[in-house]
């Protein structure tokens, strides 16, 4: 079922407040494909298009913020995704060189390598209960890797090339370019649990695992986003939501990211126009809309940290309009949003 209401809820977008936003210096040249929070402390890494993953150190004051670049490191290739360990020592990576790399913070700058796929590597997660690193490939496969071995503990073929993938153990669920979701069992890793239809119509770009582990929320191109259930009995519960839409000139936009608000019902989506909102989807509210500002990109992705204290995200060109439409001049640019609890309560009807 759709929930007509929620993605078209009249809550007046908070531009002004997004304009206190931090930037993060320096500028990166390129765009930020992807960005990543260490669970034990602000730390934040972020991998890009010119081939590299950069690390910082936030500090936080109330709303205030200052950040300091700790690390950086280089593939061969864009970097397409990024991961911490469980411990927050190592990040992890993924290329379009079809390697992934480890890095460990404070230590050798060259890495070492802990897998290859025999195409990009869209996808990569720690699973600190289970001590691997799980990949996620444009090869139609998910691997799990031992960083202390070449070889993979597990290879599993899937339907199609991996779009999206998160882990909210013992759930994983995999979005693939077919429209499916397969969900994982990680107590048996080697298997696909179960493989889901998604409801939405169009290519899914990002997905997000329920903190709880009972189901995931999935965003397409379309500027749409699924609440799904993995038992099928839950699935009345099931529904969808527009989102990420210009209603004055029927512009749609790509959702590009979901992220989870600590252990709760309440989400962030990013747009490829630029804004980002707060949801319930529980109460299926929209809680706030943070509108496009002036001189920046639209959004490529955006993290909760640990704490849900800070919403980082990546001003950057998608290509979702193709290099046609690409800014060379433009700023791509990590942002920080301090969260506090007006951002995250239901608004009352006036």
């Amino acid at each position: 079922m759709s929930f007509g209401g929620f993605g078209s809820a009249a809550v007046t977008p908070a531009a002004s407040r997004a304009a206190a936003d931090y930037d993060v210096p320096p500028d990166v040249p390129d765009s930020i494909q992807d960005i990543a929070w260490s669970p034990t402390a602000n730390v934040l890494a972020a991998g890009s298009w010119d081939n590299h993953v950069r690390c910082w150190e936030v500090q936080q004051q109330g709303a205030n913020f200052q950040a300091v670049a700790r690390a950086q490191f280089a593939h061969k290739g864009p970097v397409l995704c990024t991961a911490f360990s469980g411990d927050g020592s190592t990040v992890f990576s993924g290329s379009c060189d079809k390697t992934a790399m480890m890095w460990q913070l404070g230590g050798n700058s060259q890495g070492q390598q802990i897998a290859q796929h025999d195409q990009p590597i869209r996808s990569i997660q720690h699973i600190a209960q289970a001590n691997c690193v799980v990949t996620g490939s444009w090869d139609k496969t998910v691997k799990y890797w031992d960083t202390r071995s070449p070889q993979p503990q597990a290879t599993v073929q899937l339907s199609d090339r991996v779009y999206a993938l998160d882990v909210s153990y013992p759930l994983m669920v995999v979005a693939t370019a077919d429209k499916q979701i397969h969900c994982f069992d990680l107590k048996k890793p080697s298997q696909i649990y179960a493989t889901l239809k998604s409801s939405l119509k169009y290519q899914t770009r990002c997905i997000a695992a329920f903190p709880d582990a009972s189901g995931f929320a999935a965003g397409s191109i379309e500027g749409r986003v699924s609440i799904q259930h993995v038992d099928e009995k839950a699935r009345d519960r099931d529904f969808s939501f527009k989102a990420h839409r210009d209603n004055t000139t029927n512009s749609i936009y790509p959702v590009t990211s979901i992220s989870f608000h600590q252990n709760s019902g309440r989400i962030a989506t990013t747009g490829a126009d630029g804004s980002y909102a707060f949801w319930d989807k529980d109460a299926r509210k929209l809680l706030t809309n943070f509108a496009k500002l002036p001189n920046y990109q639209g959004i490529s992705v955006g993290k909760f940290n640990k704490t849900g204290e800070i919403f980082a995200y990546a001003t950057s060109y998608d290509w979702h309009k193709g290099v046609e439409h690409y800014n060379p001049q433009a700023r791509n640019v990590i942002r920080l949003h301090h969260v506090d609890a007006a951002d995250m309560t239901v608004k009352a009807k006036k």
